[in-house]
């Protein structure tokens, strides 16, 4: 079913449809789908209801190396790394094609798998994902070299080529839309690729990867395992006939990406980690209101679980009561936890019970530092088989508490007070995370002041998460290396070559 079809479709169709789901749960290696070799598998969970979805293959080194094998052939052969660049954009093209096709598939399986609210599937995950393939699939016949100039005896061309075996090892919180934004740019350069689905959310890449092979993508090119992060995903950066690892996820695993890479054979790594973003609320913003809808959806969107939410509100004090009540009104209207099989449902459970714990802990951890409950910090009544949390608000924050310093994932949010642009921008950069960051302000000195000093990779001025695929995506510091979306991908999936010829 197609997506405007899909869109179209109630809550009771919906859970009709979802009880029909018949989800491939096998690796996808070589263009077949294959149990794991030592028939190991583990449990996906449903965290809107606890229970079981199915059992996943779970992979090991060996099933990795059997990956590894196989796009490294497919490689070799040629039959996509040197396929006609006008022939490679058709099957990007139909690929994109069939992924809009089958929206209500991948919207059901990533719904029941992490919790996300089916109408986000429908109106962001889906549409972004398609627009990614069809986006790299349009600069193919677009990647290019050079000819230099040199002395009338010699001729001088720089190729620019594909790297080989790209291992794409995504997060649970866009599995959709993170293996498209991994495994695009990667397969448009001509690449072969290994995508590692987090166990928390498996099912969405066997359907991609086979849809792949249905558009015409040779076999072997894109290949899938599933598994364990300390298992599979380990098995996968230390691989020795591994080009690349393109990684998002944590900080802490981010950097062990970096160290794989050097303990097996120093592999080009590209992560996307953790962030903290702040928005600053100046005393002279545009319109409150707006900036106070942003705000809200920029940390309660996606239950919160998303690197680049905007858990840090960094309020003018002269402006900050009007905004905190403001923002609860907003909040309550806009934010309602419930079935994320719903249409009409904006907020669904948190991923697993593990990740619930984790954010409640937090909620603890801000009232023992001192920071004041304003809204939520609960678990919502009638939710409680789920791994639910409701939306969750702080005041009177300071910088140095730890949920103003650490990644909670999670729909929680503080707000910090200034009296000055410059102690706000201050506050803004002490963090080890530089993702993104907003200013809302009236002033184009000061929106270009905070532009400049503000150290994120991402800077909206009067928005929030606004963009296309033009912008880049990627941090400073401890978010991490390497950027997705953009054109300057394709830099990081590709190498160089100088050919130097004497003429005589």
């Amino acid at each position: 079913m197609n997506l405007e079809q899909a869109k179209a479709l109630d809550a009771k169709a919906l859970h009709k449809a979802a009880a029909k789901l018949k989800p491939e749960t096998r690796h996808f290696i070589d263009g077949k789908f294959v149990p794991s070799k030592k028939g190991k598998t583990f449990q996906t969970i449903n965290p809107a209801t606890g229970e079981v979805i199915a059992e996943v293959a779970r992979g090991d080194a060996a099933d990795v190396d059997a990956a590894v094998k196989a796009a490294r052939k497919a490689f070799k052969s040629g039959a996509w790394s040197r396929m006609a660049p006008r022939d490679r954009m058709q099957v990007i093209y139909k690929f994109a094609k069939l992924i809009e096709d089958n929206a209500l598939e991948f919207a059901l399986l990533d719904t029941t798998d992490m919790g996300k609210p089916i109408s986000e599937m429908l109106n962001i995950d889906i549409p972004g994902s398609v627009m990614t393939f069809n986006y790299f699939g349009e600069t193919i016949d677009k990647i290019e070299g050079q000819v230099t100039a040199t002395a009338a005896t010699e001729f001088h061309y720089i190729l620019r080529q594909p790297l080989g075996v790209i291992g794409c090892i995504v997060p649970w919180n866009y599995p959709l839309m993170m293996a498209a934004w991994k495994t695009a740019p990667a397969l448009a350069a001509g690449n072969s690729v290994i995508l590692k689905p987090a166990e928390q959310s498996p099912l969405s890449a066997n359907l991609l990867a086979k849809l792949f092979m249905e558009a015409g993508g040779p076999a072997g090119v894109f290949n899938v395992v599933h598994g364990l992060g300390e298992e599979a995903g380990k098995a996968l950066a230390l691989h020795m006939d591994v080009d690349k690892i393109g990684f998002t996820g944590s900080t802490e695993v981010g950097k062990l990406m970096m160290v794989y890479a050097g303990q097996s054979n120093m592999k080009r790594v590209t992560t996307e980690c953790g962030g903290k973003t702040p928005q600053i609320i100046t005393g002279d913003v545009p319109d409150l209101d707006t900036a106070v809808q942003y705000a809200v959806n920029g940390i309660y969107g996606n239950q919160g679980e998303v690197c680049n939410a905007g858990s840090r509100l960094i309020v003018d004090a002269k402006i900050h009561d009007e905004f905190v009540s403001r923002f609860q009104e907003k909040a309550k209207k806009s934010f309602m936890p419930g079935d994320p099989l719903d249409p009409s449902t904006t907020m669904g459970p948190l991923v697993t019970k593990e990740q619930q714990k984790r954010v409640l802990s937090y909620i603890d951890i801000g009232k023992k530092e001192g920071a004041k409950l304003t809204m939520g910090g609960i678990v919502p009544k009638g939710l409680d088989k789920g791994c639910y949390v409701s939306p969750t608000l702080f005041t009177g924050v300071k910088n140095d508490m730890r949920i103003a310093k650490e990644e909670i994932f999670g729909p929680v949010t503080g707000v910090l007070t200034y009296k000055k642009l410059d102690e706000a921008i201050a506050m803004a950069n002490d963090s080890i995370y530089g993702l993104a960051a907003s200013i809302w302000t009236s002033d184009v000195s000061v929106a270009h002041k905070a532009a400049r000093d503000i150290e994120a990779g991402i800077v909206w001025v009067n928005c929030f998460d606004h963009g296309d695929m033009t912008s880049i995506w990627g941090g400073f510091k401890q978010s991490g290396m390497g950027r997705d979306k953009c054109l300057e991908t394709l830099t990081t999936v590709t190498q160089t070559k100088s050919v130097w010829m004497h003429l005589g």
